[in-house]
C-alpha cells in the first residue's frame, strides 16, 4: 500500500483522538470535581453510601470501558501507520502519539480494575453499541519493540550460544570430518562393483532378448491377448480416476461453504504463498524508514552545526544586550540591581515569561510552546501514581472514581502540535518521503538559542555578582539547588558489591550458574484461544483476556520506556492455575515479545549455588544488578508458593525458604525507572502463607481450564499440524470427551500418539477418537476440588476480598430495601382495613 493511503489512515486516527481526548478530559475534570465534592459531604450510614455507589458504579464503568475499546481501537490503528509510514518526521510524531494512547489504555485498565473489583473487565451493551467484534478489541502488540532492537538482540543471543557452547551444555554444527584412507578405498571398491553389477546385468538382458528372438508365437495371438489386456488397464484406471476426480470435487465443495477445514498442506502452501508476497514490501519499507531516518539524523547534525557557525556569535550578542537592558531597566525602575533567576527556574526565560516582559530575540516555535504546555499540565497533575499495588487495604472505600491521568496531557500536546504543523500542510505532489528541512531549521534554532542562553546566563550571573560587589551589597546565592541536594532520600543507596566487574563478565557469570536461562522463542498468540464473547465470571477468563491482560501489565510497560514512565508501576504478578494450563508458555512468550533477559529463581535452580548468608546477599545483587543493566529483564520464580509454605516435606533438598526473607526485600528495591518485572507461577498457591505471598506479588492472576470453546480450537489448531486422515476426525467430540483437561494434557497427549510410524500409516489407516481416548484416560483431569480450591485461594487475595465485602454490603443495601418495601406494604394495608 502507498504512502498516501497510510497518510489518510494518520489524518483519519489524528481527528478521532482528539475528539476522544476532548471528551476524555471534560470526563476527567467532572469526575475530579464530583470526587472532591462526595469527599467534602460524606456523612450518613455506610449502607446509604454504598448504594450511592452501587447506581453510580455501572453508568461509570460503561463509560470507562468505552474509552478503553476506543483507545484500543486507536492504537491499533496508529501501530499499523508507525510500522508502515516511512517520512521520518511524521514517524516520530506517529510514534509518541502511540505511546501515549498505550499508556492511556494501561492506565484506563487499572481503573476498570478498581471499579470491577476484578482483573477482568465486560459490558456487552459497549462492544455492541460501537458495533465491535471481539477481535477488534484485542490489543495488538506494537513491532517495533523488537524490530528497532534487532542488532542488539542477535548480539545477545550469539553472545549467549558462545558461552553455552564453551560450556559445552550447547552443540556446535559438527564439521564434516576428512576421509581416512581406509574409509577411500572402501567406497572405491563400493562403486567398483556396483559398476560391474550394472555391466553384468547389462549382459543377461541381451542374452534374453536374442533368446525372445528365436521363440515363434503366432502374432495374431500376441494380438489379441494384448488388446485384452489393454481393455482391462484401461477400464480399472478409468473407473479409479472418475471416483478419485468425484472425491476431490465433494472435498472442494465442502471446503468452499466451510464445512470441512482446508488440508494442513494447503493451508500451509497459502501462507508461504502470502508471506512471500508481503516479504518484498515489508522488507522494502523498512530499508526506506532506515535510509530516511539515517538521512534524517545526518541532516539534524548538519543544520545544528550551521547554526552555529552561522549565527552563534549575533545569537549570543542579542541575548547578552537584552538581559543587559532589562538589568538597567531594573535598576532606573527600583534603584537596586534585581536577582537573576537560577537555573532551575528557567534562566532568562524566566524573566521574560512573566506577564508584560515579552522577549523580541526568543523564536518559540509551536513545538517548545506544546512542550510548555504539557509540562504545565503535568505539574498540575499528580505524579505517577507508583507501584498501584491492589494488596493495600481498601475494603472500606466505595468511591470508584478514576485516578487523573498522567498520559492525557501527552496526548494532548502532541495533537496540538499535529494541528499546527501538519493538519493544513500541502503535500500534494510531493512524492519523496525525506524530511522537510524547513522543519528540522526551526527545531534547531531553537535548540541552539536554548543552548547559548544558558552560556550567556552563566556570564550574566557573574557580571551581576560583579556589579553588586562594586555597589558594596553582598552577593545572595540562591539556595534553592542546594537544599534540593541536602534533602536525603528515604530509600538507602544500595551498596555496589562488584564495582570492578564489566556487564559482559557478570553476564557470563550468571549464565554459566545457570541463572540467567536460554528460553524457547514463542509469540503470545501461540497461547490458544479467542476472546470472551459475552461477560464471564472475573474467576473464569477466557485465553484471550489472559492475553490482553499479561499485554497491559507485562508486556508495554517492558518494551516501551515511554509506556512505563507514565503508567502505574507493577513489580510483580503471579501466575496461578493447573498443571498444564500454560504458566510456563505465557512467561515465555512475555519474554519473546520484548526481547528480554530471563533470570530464573526457582528453588530447584539455585540449590547449590551461591552458597551462605553471604553468597544469598551476593546473588541477589547481581540479579538486580545485571537486570538493570540489560533492561527490558524478567525474573522468575517457579512453584512460587514454597518460600512461603509453613512446613516444608522433609523429602524436599532444595531449601526453598532460602528466599523467604529476601524476596519483599528485593521487589521493593526495583525502582520506578526499572522495567523490571517479577513473575511467579504456582498451581498449589493456598499452600502458601497468603499474608507473605500477597507481600511479595502485587497482582494474582488465575488461569482456568479451557471451556469447551477453547477446548475445540485448541483440538482444530493442534491437529492441523498434522495431514492425511485426521481432517475426518469429530473435534467437537473430542472436545466434549476432554472436558476438565488441560491444553496441555492435549498437547502431550497428540505428541505421544503421533509418533513417526503413525504418521506414516495416516493415508492408509486414519486417526480414530479411540486412540487419542486411550492415550488421554491415563492422564489425570483438573477435578472439581481443585478448582474449588482455587477459587476459594482468589477470594482470599487482596482484590477478592475487596469484592467479597462490596457484594455483601450491596447484598444487604437490597435486603434493608426490601425489608422497607415490605414495611410501606404493610402499612398500605392497615390503612386500607381502617
Amino acid at each position: 500500500m502507498s504512502s498516501t493511503y497510510f497518510n489518510e489512515i494518520w489524518h483519519q486516527s489524528q481527528h478521532e483522538c482528539e475528539q476522544l481526548a476532548i471528551i476524555d478530559y471534560e470526563r476527567q475534570h467532572q469526575n475530579v470535581d464530583t470526587t472532591v465534592a462526595t469527599i467534602s459531604g460524606v456523612s450518613g450510614i455506610i449502607s446509604s453510601s454504598v448504594a450511592a455507589a452501587a447506581e453510580s458504579k455501572a453508568l461509570l464503568q460503561s463509560s470507562l470501558y468505552e474509552f478503553y475499546l476506543r483507545y484500543i481501537c486507536l492504537s491499533n490503528r496508529l501501530e499499523d501507520v508507525y510500522d508502515n509510514m516511512i517520512q521520518p518526521q511524521k514517524r516520530e510524531l506517529v510514534r509518541k502519539l502511540l505511546d501515549a494512547c498505550l499508556g492511556r489504555v494501561v492506565e484506563l485498565k487499572h481503573d476498570l480494575v478498581n471499579i470491577d473489583l476484578m482483573e477482568f473487565s465486560y459490558n456487552d451493551d459497549v462492544v455492541e453499541r460501537l458495533r465491535l467484534t471481539p477481535m477488534d478489541t484485542e490489543l495488538r502488540i506494537p513491532r517495533y519493540f523488537l524490530r528497532e532492537r534487532e542488532q542488539e538482540l542477535e548480539f545477545r543471543k550469539r553472545t549467549m550460544n558462545e558461552i553455552l557452547i564453551k560450556l559445552g551444555w550447547l552443540e556446535e554444527h559438527a564439521l564434516e570430518e576428512p576421509l581416512t584412507e581406509i574409509e577411500a578405498i572402501r567406497l572405491l571398491q563400493m562403486h567398483e562393483r556396483a559398476r560391474q553389477g550394472r555391466l553384468r546385468a547389462h549382459f543377461m538382458k541381451e542374452i534374453r532378448k536374442e533368446k525372445g528372438k528365436a521363440e515363434e508365437r503366432s502374432e495374431k495371438e500376441r494380438t489379441d491377448s494384448g488388446l485384452m489386456a489393454a481393455m482391462k488397464i484401461q477400464k480399472m484406471w478409468r473407473g479409479h480416476t472418475a471416483r478419485r476426480i468425484t472425491r476431490r470435487r465433494k472435498m472442494d465443495e465442502m471446503i468452499l461453504i466451510g464445512m470441512v477445514p482446508p488440508p494442513a498442506a494447503v493451508l500451509k502452501e497459502r501462507a508461504e504463498k502470502l508471506e512471500k508476497h508481503n516479504e518484498h514490501d515489508v522488507r522494502r519499507r523498512h530499508v526506506a524508514q532506515q535510509t530516511y531516518a539515517a538521512q534524517f539524523e545526518a541532516r539534524q547534525v548538519a543544520i545544528q552545526e550551521e547554526i552555529r557557525q552561522k549565527h552563534g556569535a549575533t545569537m549570543k550578542e542579542d541575548i547578552a544586550d537584552e538581559i543587559r537592558a532589562w538589568i538597567k531597566d531594573c535598576y532606573d525602575k527600583t534603584g537596586k540591581l534585581p536577582d537573576f533567576p537560577s537555573e532551575d527556574q528557567g534562566g532568562s526565560l524566566h524573566i521574560f515569561s512573566r506577564p508584560g516582559t515579552e522577549s523580541e530575540h526568543s523564536r518559540s516555535s509551536a513545538r517548545s510552546s506544546k512542550e510548555s504546555r504539557k509540562t504545565k499540565d503535568k505539574s498540575k497533575s499528580p505524579a505517577r501514581s507508583g507501584d498501584l499495588n491492589v494488596n493495600e487495604n481498601q475494603e472500606d472505600d466505595v468511591n470508584f472514581q478514576p485516578a487523573v491521568s498522567v498520559c492525557l496531557p501527552d496526548i494532548r500536546a502532541e495533537i496540538e502540535y499535529f494541528n499546527d504543523t501538519w493538519r493544513d500542510k500541502d503535500e500534494t505532489g510531493i512524492l519523496s518521503q525525506a524530511a522537510y528541512e524547513d522543519m528540522i531549521y526551526a527545531e534547531k534554532y531553537q535548540e541552539v538559542e536554548l543552548e547559548f542562553r544558558r552560556a550567556v546566563d552563566d556570564v550574566m550571573r557573574q557580571e551581576i555578582e560583579l556589579l553588586q560587589t562594586m555597589v558594596g551589597k553582598k552577593v545572595k546565592k540562591s539556595n534553592k539547588k542546594t537544599r534540593r541536594s541536602g534533602k536525603k532520600s528515604k530509600k538507602k543507596k544500595e551498596k555496589d558489591l562488584t564495582p570492578d566487574r564489566s556487564t559482559e563478565s557478570l553476564y557470563e557469570e550468571l549464565v554459566t550458574n545457570g541463572i540467567i536461562r536460554k528460553y524457547p522463542e514463542l509469540n503470545l498468540k501461540q497461547f490458544l484461544g479467542d476472546k470472551a464473547l459475552t461477560a464471564r465470571n472475573g474467576t473464569n477468563p477466557s485465553p484471550g483476556d489472559i492475553r490482553q491482560i499479561l499485554v497491559e501489565y507485562c508486556i508495554l510497560p517492558l518494551g516501551s520506556e515511554a509506556i512505563h514512565s507514565c503508567t502505574p508501576l507493577i513489580r510483580s504478578v503471579l501466575l496461578a492455575g493447573p498443571r498444564g494450563s500454560g504458566k510456563k508458555a505465557l512467561l515465555h512468550a512475555i519474554c519473546t515479545e520484548v526481547g528480554a533477559v530471563l533470570f530464573d529463581l526457582t528453588p530447584a535452580n539455585i540449590v547449590g549455588k551461591y552458597p551462605g548468608k553471604s553468597g544469598l546477599i551476593m546473588l541477589i545483587h547481581l540479579v538486580l544488578k545485571v537486570s538493570r543493566l540489560l533492561q527490558p529483564a524478567v525474573i522468575y520464580m517457579g512453584d512460587a508458593e514454597r518460600p512461603f509454605m509453613k512446613k516444608i516435606p522433609k523429602t524436599d533438598r532444595t531449601d526453598p525458604k532460602r528466599l523467604k526473607k529476601d524476596l519483599p526485600k528485593m521487589i521493593k528495591n526495583i525502582a520506578t525507572e526499572d522495567r523490571v518485572i517479577f513473575v511467579g507461577t504456582s498451581n498449589l498457591p493456598w499452600e502458601a502463607d497468603q499474608k507473605l505471598l500477597q507481600s511479595v506479588y502485587n497482582r494474582f492472576i488465575y488461569i482456568p481450564r479451557p471451556d469447551y470453546g477453547a477446548m475445540s480450537h485448541a483440538w482444530k489448531t493442534l491437529l492441523h499440524k498434522y495431514s492425511g486422515g485426521i481432517s475426518n476426525l469429530d473435534t467437537s467430540a473430542m472436545a466434549k470427551i476432554s472436558d476438565g483437561y488441560t491444553i496441555g494434557a492435549i498437547d502431550a497427549c497428540l505428541r505421544e500418539v503421533m509418533t513417526c510410524k503413525r504418521k506414516l500409516q495416516l493415508r492408509s489407516q486414519p486417526l480414530t477418537n479411540a486412540e487419542l481416548i486411550n492415550v488421554l484416560c491415563t492422564r489425570d483431569p483438573v477435578y472439581r476440588e481443585e478448582e474449588e480450591a482455587f477459587e476459594s485461594w482468589w477470594s482470599k487475595t487482596p482484590l477478592g476480598r475487596r469484592r467479597q465485602r462490596f457484594l455483601e454490603l450491596e447484598e444487604e443495601r437490597l435486603i434493608e430495601e426490601q425489608a422497607q418495601q415490605a414495611k410501606q406494604g404493610n402499612g398500605n394495608k392497615k390503612k386500607g382495613m381502617n
